[in-house]
């Protein structure tokens, strides 16, 4: 909140200036200063809801090209707290068409081209009185601003990692883990009528190759 403005009078009625021009702020003070408006002012969308909030102003004067917020945004999120403020827009003349979007979407009650002058409040002052319209972009608030709506969802643990080839995927926390199939042993297939023949043929072939040994030893010593 940039600066404050207090009439004399205690039950005078409050208007909330936001924009973020220095030069377009001293404009708006001087024509509601004479209107005898308490005034306070503030220069970004977010805080213009939340002063909105604190204030709960008669009427919100809010340009469209602030930061952090947009005013047609920023107005959406007032229209949605409540309240019977009056808002009117203010644009340059090149954002007329969107100044007229915005302010049927929000039930503005009027826009003003900048520069604003008090010439140019004058001549729509009973429009500003008038009834506040409805606000169908409430609507298609959760669409317009949906960042700070849609909440991701927490995180639960790690990502599983994709299955080797041939392997199953590793489970998620407190999945069924489902046990691999029972493998058996090479030994247990080999039927024991094949597995005896070939010791029997490795003995004899051990038998053999000792007798010839035996048989080469004796003739060599000269017994044979």
């Amino acid at each position: 909140m940039a600066y404050v403005t207090e009439t004399a009078e205690e039950t005078a009625p409050t208007v909330l200036l936001v924009d973020n021009n220095p030069m377009s702020l001293m404009r708006l003070r001087e024509v509601f200063k004479i209107r005898d408006f308490n005034i306070e002012e503030c220069q970004d969308g977010d805080q213009a809801v939340d002063e909105y909030i604190r204030l709960d102003p008669e009427l919100v004067v809010i340009a469209l090209d602030i930061p952090s917020l947009d005013g047609h945004l920023a107005a959406l999120e007032m229209r949605e707290h409540g309240g019977e403020s009056r808002i009117v827009f203010i644009a340059s003349k090149r954002n007329a068409q969107l100044a007229e979007d915005a302010s049927h979407s929000a039930g503005a009650v009027a826009w003003l081209e900048k520069p604003v002058s008090s010439t140019a409040v004058n001549e729509l002052w009973a429009q500003i009185l008038g009834p506040i319209p409805d606000a169908p972009g409430l609507e298609d608030l959760d669409q317009l601003y949906p960042e700070d709506r849609i909440k991701p969802q927490p995180d639960e643990g790690l990502m599983p990692l994709p299955p080797l080839p041939g392997m199953p995927a590793l489970p998620l926390p407190g999945e069924v883990i489902t046990p691999l199939p029972e493998l058996t042993l090479v030994a247990d297939i080999v039927s024991p009528e094949v597995v005896k023949p070939k010791r029997r043929v490795f003995k004899l072939l051990l038998l053999l190759t000792f007798l010839g040994a035996s048989g080469y030893a004796a003739y060599t010593l000269g017994y044979l």
